[in-house]
């Protein structure tokens, strides 16, 4: 029976783990979609879809920040849903979670040559195939798979190297960023801010359904939980504090432009960041500089996805519910390195596909990530009720209005993937993708069953709960001993 070799190492402080959530949660949307959002609500409206969305995801956040601060284990969904709903529920949230890494990691691999356009137009030859009506070349595709190979290396080589460059490519989106919004309070025309709303309740909505996805990635927190070298409350604080923090950018973005360009300038604009810059600066190199900070945005998710969808396929491969050598633990980078080749390999195919194709992947994954999200929320609620005297360092107040507000928003969200929402799936591509995520982890997890027995994945968590990390030996879990 193969077991890890190595053991998790906490190493990362208060400036790691806001780069690891922050930079999952900024990734190229803000760059690309900020002249959709005002031109679906208006300026006002825009922003203040995202000052709702923002706060409900508060809700869900909340729920997270108190279980990762009451079980700081790898994985993170992965013990809480199996403490409080048992091992069946414990997978389905799992693999749900796994679906949504797994699509953002592939999407970032196809949007770093879309970017590179931006950058050094006509660049693409070497044709290759078409998928969807989109031309893949051999160039764009190479640019996506060497991007993957790097991240895939930089992930291998230890969650510090990982978090060193996490810190430093979001320090430069920051000044990228500040550099448009200060612009863009100092030189921009409040007329341009006209028209305030645009289509009432309904453009409102149009942008409020997006909101919730520009968001995710602060749930990688809890992934790396048994790397993280601080105080288990303190967790708690910066999961919430990333997310506000999340809250204020996206805010302060779409105001800059709105302040820089017009409202057909706007919906004139492929890029309006880029262009809002160019304009409040009167020079192209502005917009460029934009661009950079947008590619910024994509390796940050691209490197947070990587860490939390590895770290989620270890808790399963080690708690006997995928293949065991997804379990194994570099013996001296202390990293999933089965695992998170695994993900590399998924992210060096995924440019192949072209750019249509990986769009149904990253929808299919949203609702991957909304389910888990509803597990999450609802072991929450059966923890408060089953097991009032738990440890909570970090506790939320009004505990049963934050559960049941982030049940019914997840339920909301789940229901805008669903016939006849304007953001349903799309037949039958992207429900192929889900339902064969599905099928596919059922397969794995009956396997895994009939292999090992739901009582053995059961006796591993116990002891994993029990000594406070994951990185045990699971054929001597019962012997585990309490974390002090």
């Amino acid at each position: 029976m193969t077991e890890p070799e190595g053991h998790f190492t906490r190493v990362l402080g208060n400036r790691d783990v806001i780069a690891l959530a922050f930079g999952a949660m900024i990734g190229w949307g803000w760059v690309v979609l900020v002249g959709n959002w005002v031109n679906s609500a208006g300026s006002m409206g825009a922003m203040l879809a995202f000052l709702i969305g923002g706060i409900a995801v508060v809700f869900i956040g909340l729920t997270y920040a108190e279980l990762a601060a009451a079980m700081a284990l790898t994985g993170g969904e992965h013990g809480y849903s199996y403490r409080a709903l048992g091992v069946d529920a414990s997978f389905v949230c799992t693999w749900a979670i796994v679906l949504g890494y797994v699509s953002v990691v592939a999407f970032e691999a196809v949007a770093l040559p879309t970017v590179l356009d931006h950058l050094i137009p006509g660049y693409q030859w070497g044709y290759l195939w078409t998928v969807a009506g989109w031309d893949v070349y051999l160039t764009w595709a190479l640019v996506g798979m060497i991007g993957s190979v790097v991240m895939t290396w930089i992930n291998i080589r230890g969650i510090q190297t990982a978090a060193i460059f996490q810190a430093v490519v979001t320090v430069l989106i920051l000044i990228g960023g500040l550099f448009l919004m200060v612009g863009g309070v100092t030189l921009g025309d409040p007329v341009h801010l006209e028209p305030l709303f645009v289509d009432g309740a309904k453009g409102l909505m149009a942008v409020l359904i997006m909101t919730p996805f520009m968001f995710v990635g602060f749930d990688v927190i809890p992934q790396a939980a048994e790397e993280i070298n601080l105080p288990y409350k303190q967790i708690g604080k910066l999961l919430i504090f990333s997310v506000v923090l999340a809250v204020f950018w996206y805010i302060l973005i779409i105001l800059a432009c709105s302040l820089a360009l017009d409202a057909t300038a706007l919906e004139a604009s492929s890029l309006a960041t880029a262009d809002s810059a160019s304009a409040l600066f009167a020079t192209p190199l502005a917009g460029k500089l934009i661009v950079l900070a947008g590619i910024g945005g994509i390796l940050t998710s691209w490197n947070a996805f990587y860490i939390g969808g590895s770290r989620a396929i270890y808790a399963l491969a080690h708690a006997r519910m995928l293949p065991e050598w997804l379990g194994r633990l570099h013996p001296k980078y202390n990293t999933p390195v089965n695992a998170i080749l695994l993900i590399g390999a998924l992210s060096v195919a995924a440019p192949l596909f072209g750019r249509k194709a990986m769009v149904w992947l990253v929808d299919a994954g949203g609702l991957g990530i909304v389910v888990a999200y509803g597990m999450v929320a609802i072991s929450f609620l059966v923890l408060r009720r089953r097991e009032p005297d738990m440890p909570r360092p970090f506790l939320v107040p009004n505990g049963q209005f934050v559960g049941w507000a982030a049940v019914v928003l997840s339920a909301g969200l789940f229901v805008l993937y669903l016939p006849p929402s304007p953001a349903a799936l799309v037949w039958p591509q992207e429900w192929a993708i889900a339902g064969g995520w599905a099928v596919v982890g059922a397969v794995l997890y009956l396997w895994a069953r009939a292999r090992h027995g739901a009582g053995e994945s059961a006796s591993i968590i116990d002891a994993e709960l029990r000594a406070g990390h994951t990185d045990i030996d699971a054929s001597r879990a019962g012997a585990a001993t309490p974390a002090q």
